[in-house]
């Protein structure tokens, strides 16, 4: 994922979605458990409370005292937080068995109704129920007082909160986990966009066709429509190219023809001068015809290998037959190679022409693979190039040796085409030592 993609967009999204989700749900339901367990504990209370002055007797002598004990019995267990209390004035107060240090507060137990609050008691901070009832003979009143620790309140909170807070951590790597899964799912036209573009890029494919979601159709159609424009386009600029280029080549021809009747004549130096012209005009035509084609390709399926090479090689060795040179083919994987046919055919017929012209008597021709793509390696028995001459070699007109036939654009339009193509000629001497070129050229081999 990159900054400012979609799929960072739609993780943040939903990352930030499924936070905030669980934190309302956590502090939501944290709250709701706190209230419905407080209300829980204060009906208890109350019950305890009620049962405590239904089983509180008057004895003879005046004092309060318990019938029998009461049902629940953590009030008979000392300090466990849960604790009674009966009070009448004149007399010591009546405690449960849990009370073993202190005391509650009588001055909560002065109301005829029930009442609550937080109070201090005999372990900590507790929840205090108390109210008041006269005695049935009418001689005083009797205070009532239960309590319980805040402690048991809180640990039940917070016992609930550790396993709510796990339990939502888990439903959240769930959440995330699905959310990357439907992030995926939801991308997944995008990323056979981009792939499909790519495959029309490389030329694998002419347009992107196929069943798209109706957000994406529209985008689709139009870059169809894009795609036919434009290779309609490249296709009369191609025409109009290859029109004008027989215009010219008409005119040329007819000039270099006068060009050459003048130069036998009295006006032979501007003659040779205009001849060097037309000639000149010539190479820069087959140059930049040459650019033009390659750079109008445009997708196509592709070269195969060995197929597209052989056919030309048999051109070249009937070409240079009566220099009795000898094009050895030694051979190669099969491979597609990612460039138009034709431009490949102008590739290999330079630089096997180019072998032919210099060598003595072999020429070998194989290719291998390499880091994804295809090395296409011409290899001659000449007298070779020196290492400070290959540089000019490939510069557009440049003939090392005149006497050698040619117009001095074979390495420059292979070198050009094949760049073109995302590849590369090069020259080099041969490893063994021995006299010779080797021309390798370096092709991108056609993805699946």
């Amino acid at each position: 994922m990159t900054r400012g993609s979609l799929r960072m967009r739609f993780s943040l999204a939903v990352l930030a979605w499924i936070i905030g989700g669980l934190i309302v749900v956590g502090v939501g339901t944290s709250a709701l458990f706190t209230r419905h367990i407080e209300s829980r504990f204060h009906a208890e209370l109350q019950q305890h409370l009620l049962e405590l002055a239904e089983l509180t007797i008057v004895s003879p002598d005046g004092s309060p005292r318990l019938e029998r004990p009461l049902s629940d019995p953590r009030y008979a267990v000392p300090d466990s937080g849960f604790y009674w209390q009966v009070d009448r004035h004149g007399f010591p107060p009546l405690r449960s068995p849990s009370v073993t240090k202190g005391g509650l507060d009588t001055a909560l137990a002065h109301q005829p109704d029930i009442f609550h609050r937080p109070a201090n008691g005999p372990t900590g901070v507790a929840m205090t129920y108390g109210f008041t009832r006269p005695i049935a003979d009418g001689s005083g009143y009797l205070h009532y007082l239960i309590a319980t620790d805040q402690r048991h309140l809180d640990d039940v909170t917070k016992a609930f909160e550790a396993e709510l807070i796990g339990w939502l951590s888990l439903l959240a790597l769930a959440l995330l986990a699905t959310g990357g899964l439907v992030i995926l799912y939801t991308l997944k036209p995008l990323n056979r966009l981009a792939g499909t573009v790519a495959a029309v890029r490389s030329g694998s494919a002419r347009r992107m066709g196929g069943k798209w979601p109706s957000e994406i159709t529209p985008l689709v159609h139009d870059l169809d429509g894009l795609l036919q424009a434009n290779e309609e386009m490249v296709s009369r600029a191609r025409l109009e190219a290859g029109n004008l280029a027989h215009g010219l080549r008409t005119s040329l021809a007819i000039l270099t023809d006068e060009a050459e009747t003048l130069a036998k004549g009295p006006a032979g130096e501007s003659a040779i001068t205009l001849l060097d012209q037309c000639r000149q005009i010539e190479r820069q035509l087959d140059w930049h015809l040459a650019r033009a084609r390659a750079k109008a390709s445009f997708g196509g399926p592709g070269t195969e290998m060995p197929d597209a090479l052989l056919p030309i090689i048999a051109a070249m060795r009937r070409l240079h037959q009566a220099r009795t040179v000898h094009f050895e083919v030694t051979g190669g994987p099969p491979a597609t190679l990612a460039i138009d046919s034709r431009d490949f055919a102008e590739i290999v017929s330079n630089l096997a022409d180019n072998a032919g012209k210099w060598a003595t008597s072999l020429i070998n021709i194989g290719w291998h693979t390499q880091d994804g793509g295809l090395c296409l390696v011409f290899t001659d028995d000449g007298p070779g190039i020196p290492a400070d001459e290959i540089a000019r070699a490939f510069a557009p007109g440049q003939r090392l040796d005149e006497n050698i036939m040619g117009n001095g654009l074979g390495l420059a339009i292979a070198q050009d085409l094949a760049r073109l193509a995302g590849g590369e000629v090069r020259l080099s001497a041969r490893v063994d030592g021995s006299k010779g070129l080797v021309a390798t050229c370096i092709l991108p081999i056609k993805s699946a």
